[in-house]
């Protein structure tokens, strides 16, 4: 358990660090964002190069390894050989995140390390005021053309107290391969550990899923994900901790130890995908590895508000397409697989025309229980009422045991690129495209596949059973959301699930969703999860905790689990604040939250601010709408418009909307119980 070389290495490695003297050390090099709030140390100590990290007054990430294994060339053992460092701007748009447009300013710097042979190898560190992210360059020296990377040796190391109680996790771990719902799995579907201590052994025993959130003592916080996997790599994960103990020199007893815990990059398993695909990616060289991301905070505002996931990534192609974001209808969530005839459809896509919906998605088995010409019928059907269409579809043809149609398409590029085209012809919109299986280089050049074929012909790509996207948002044009959370579909599965709905909900705004587009096809107006509304899972949660998760999830596509039913049953308020609530946003800010408890969210389409607030601990929370605006607009300078009157969403499931005028916000306090939530509405001038 506890090394001897880890324990020397991390002694030195600390030591020199907090001695740091930049006219003294030619080993250490530091680069600081420019605003001064975060630094970051790197250096090569006895060989082992390690980076650091200072963010503020009291959060820090100790001296953590660096290094890469390929099978051309060993960068295990390094030694620091020079560094460059500049500042960047970065202004873009996005159409389809958490923000509209943004300003990156940040330090980058690259460190050159060299091995025993002379053999060079370049980290790139990229700085800015709560985000640290950092990659490998691999030039190209020689005749060698291309490596295998066999290890990533790079670690996240968290000082701990005797006792292992100083740091709190909020990680879902990464399953078995090849097991769960027709030998699908890896798919990011697990239950998170929320708030555990840090333990040497997830629950399968590979290690943790990203991304990876941590409370460091009472007020920090250090989310850990990686950002640009395309199909030029492979995704990775972070492996079990473990645990080294380093002995302070003035002291003889154990409790005076410091703990170290170490994440360490682990790459796929071999069984994932059925075995097919290299665990190692394959690099051209000159190469990159993806970006490692690290964002710190002294509260979770700049968990909820990072873009880092695409501040470092750029287009992989350019689209001539106009893509459309909106709303849709799904009636397999609620009705499952028996719906999947022509009829209820139909039904659908009315629910979706009088919801003013753009969408419906019809699921799987359409290719043999509706047909090809019937779809072409009901595509025209659709496109009369002004609803577009949406196709489900497998992924897979020789990776897992799924049945469900249509199969073997997507994963055959003559195959696919045809059915692309058919599709075309008939104005189908997008695809939803499901039951991957892994993290292998071969699957993300799959996905890529898909993208890029789709966009070819038009088509926006939704991935469910998938893995994380990594920046996709800004590498595809046409990329429009993945699952990668356990999802709405679990609800309807189980009462175990209606019965931790609210603990989980209010996770995923502060790790899943925080790093990219989330689809989690929520927002139940049944009672009960079933056709009849009479029978099946009971939810425990409100009406307006459910239109509350439509602002606190963000993803472009949203497709809903409302039914035709509700069109009579659901409240007039809640299908109205269904009908206007946007699903892109320009502008994100955290109020108020803690993972797994409560959860308070800004988001900004344009000059309308929606405020969502949900709660799943046993406390009644208690907001006051002007103490939260002042919090959210923080020195922005706009104001509350006075001639546009301030609606509130509240009273569990039979919700009242009231109404306030500017000059009364002092007066309007909200009281949101277990299982309950609010939305506020308002517009700046």
């Amino acid at each position: 358990m506890k090394s001897l070389i880890r324990t020397v290495m991390l002694t030195i490695a600390l030591a020199a660090a907090a001695a740091y003297d930049a006219s003294a050390q030619s080993s250490i090099v530091s680069l600081a964002d420019p605003d001064g709030l975060t630094t970051v140390y790197i250096g090569a100590t006895d060989g082992i190069a390690w980076y650091s990290i200072d963010h503020g007054e009291s959060l820090s990430i100790p001296a953590s390894r660096l290094g890469l294994k390929t099978n051309a060339f060993d960068w295990s053992k390094l030694e620091l050989d020079g560094f460059q460092n500049d500042e960047i701007v970065v202004d873009y748009t996005m159409d389809r995140t958490k923000t509209g447009k943004v300003h990156h300013r940040a330090s980058t710097g690259t460190a050159t390390f060299k091995n025993p042979k002379g053999e060079k190898i370049h980290v790139e560190f990229v700085v800015s005021r709560n985000d640290v992210a950092f990659r490998y360059l691999l030039p190209k020296e020689g005749e060698t053309g291309s490596v295998r990377v066999m290890e990533e040796l790079t670690e996240f190391n968290f000082t701990d107290n005797h006792k292992g109680e100083n740091v709190s996790t909020f990680l879902t771990p990464q399953s078995d391969a090849m097991i769960g719902w027709k030998r699908t799995k890896p798919s990011y579907e697990e239950y998170y550990e929320v708030g555990a201590p840090i333990s040497e052994k997830s629950l399968y025993g590979h290690g943790f899923t990203f991304p990876c959130l941590f409370q460091v003592g009472k007020n920090g916080w250090v989310l850990i994900s990686e950002t640009g996997v395309d199909g030029r790599y492979c995704g990775a994960r972070l492996s079990d901790a473990r645990l080294t103990s380093t002995d302070d020199a003035e002291t003889d007893t154990p409790e005076d130890d410091k703990l170290y815990y170490s994440y360490k990059i682990e790459y796929p398993m071999p069984e994932e995908n059925n075995g097919n695909g290299t665990v190692e990616p394959g690099l051209g060289l000159p190469g990159a590895t993806p970006w490692r991301t690290i964002t710190l905070g002294e509260s979770l505002k700049p968990i909820a508000e990072t873009t880092i996931a695409w501040d470092l990534v750029d287009p992989r192609y350019e689209t001539e397409h106009d893509y459309k974001y909106g709303k849709g209808t799904w009636s397999w969530i609620v009705w499952q697989d028996g719906s999947i005839n022509y009829d209820d459809q139909v039904r659908y896509v009315d629910l979706a025309a009088a919801m003013n919906f753009q969408y419906v998605l019809v699921d799987n088995w359409w290719d043999t229980n509706i047909g090809r010409e019937k779809i072409e019928e009901l595509v025209a059907y659709a496109r009369s009422k002004g609803v577009d269409v949406f196709l489900w579809y497998s992924s897979s043809g020789w990776w897992n045991d799924i049945e469900q149609g249509p199969i073997n398409v997507m994963s055959d590029p003559i195959s696919r690129k045809k059915e692309m085209r058919w599709m075309r012809s008939l104005g189908v919109k997008g695809i939803k495209v499901d039951f991957f299986g892994g993290d292998k280089q071969e699957t993300m050049r799959h996905y890529e596949a898909i993208l890029s074929d789709a966009d070819d012909n038009g088509l926006m790509v939704i991935f469910h059973g998938c893995t994380l996207p990594r920046g996709w948002e800004r590498l595809y044009p046409n990329y429009v959301g993945s699952e990668a959370v356990r999802a709405s579909e679990n609800l309807v599965f189980s009462q175990y699930e209606c019965d931790q709905e609210a603990q989980a909900a209010c996770l995923h705004p502060f790790i899943r969703n925080t790093v990219g587009s989330m689809e989690f096809g929520g927002c139940f107006m049944n009672e009960r999860l079933d056709k009849t509304n009479s029978r099946g899972s009971i939810r425990r949660t409100t009406d307006v905790f459910q239109i509350a998760t439509c602002v606190l999830f963000q993803n472009p596509i949203q497709n809903f689990a409302l039914a035709p039913n509700n069109l009579e049953d659901a409240p007039e308020a809640c299908l109205d604040f269904l009908r206007e609530v946007p699903t892109t946003w320009d502008e994100t800010r955290f109020i108020d939250g803690y993972p797994g408890n409560h959860a308070v969210l800004a988001r900004r389409n344009g000059k309308t601010w929606y405020i969502a607030a949900i709660n799943a601990s046993d406390d009644i929370k208690t907001y006051n709408v002007w103490e939260m605006i002042d919090e959210m607009k923080g020195d922005a300078g706009w104001k509350v418009a006075k001639d546009s009157p301030i609606r509130i969403y509240e009273g569990g499931n039979s919700p009242s909307v009231r109404t306030v005028k500017a000059d009364d916000l002092y007066r309007a306090d909200i009281a949101v119980e277990k299982n309950d939530g609010t939305v506020i509405i308002f517009k700046t001038e």
